[in-house]
């Protein structure tokens, strides 16, 4: 199942906002709950992917995006509550974290920010 994507700075930084987040080593995963006025109008899960240039140059950031891409598609899509905007935030140990390790991550972060089904 393809989640829909964030896209646009103005929903990054809305999730940003609300401070809902949890770190593993492999990422820092944020979360925000849809209002009831956007609950309609928006798709039952966005998800969005941010990697800052401390992590590397180009390529590095965009090998760690492309992982991040396919652990959400394979753990968020399944087991994440409808009804929220993610925000995955790659860090420099996820270009060398085993794949399981970077699924374990995630499946973490969503237990404890309350996000798992």
């Amino acid at each position: 199942m393809r989640l829909a994507r964030l896209k646009t700075r103005r929903d990054f930084l809305r999730v940003a906002d609300t401070r809902a987040r949890f770190a593993t080593p492999g990422l820092i995963l944020q979360v925000r709950r849809h209002g009831a006025d956007e609950e309609s109008a928006l798709p039952a899960i966005r998800v969005g992917f941010t990697v800052s240039k401390k992590v590397g140059n180009a390529v590095v950031r965009n090998r760690v995006k492309r992982r991040l891409r396919a652990a959400a598609d394979e753990i968020i899509a399944t087991h994440s509550k409808p009804g929220r905007d993610y925000v995955l935030v790659g860090r420099r140990e996820s270009e060398e974290r085993a794949y399981p390790d970077l699924l374990a991550d995630i499946t973490t972060a969503l237990n404890r920010t309350g996000s798992a089904r």
